[in-house]
């Protein structure tokens, strides 16, 4: 079974459920995070920060997008979300 790509098919999943929009735009340094190990070795966890922002394409039909970017970090002990 090919995982990178159910794995950015469900973190599209999360942010359109999450921030409300059905327009989400995946950051390339995100794609390359899940894609960094290959098809099948897909890391189990990865910290992404979600932020909604207004769509200056004035063809399309909504207001606003969201954005998911990867944060990088060392270890997954004691993080909380961070506001703003």
């Amino acid at each position: 079974m090919e995982w990178a790509p159910r794995a950015l098919k469900e973190i599209w999943k999360f942010a359109m459920k999450e921030m409300g929009t059905p327009d989400v735009h995946i950051d390339t340094r995100l794609n390359k995070a899940v894609w960094a190990k290959g098809i099948r070795n897909v890391q189990y966890r990865i910290h992404v920060q979600l932020s909604r922002k207004h769509n200056e394409d004035k063809d399309s039909p909504n207001k606003l997008y969201t954005l998911v970017t990867y944060v990088p970090v060392t270890t997954f002990k004691n993080l909380h979300s961070q506001c703003g």
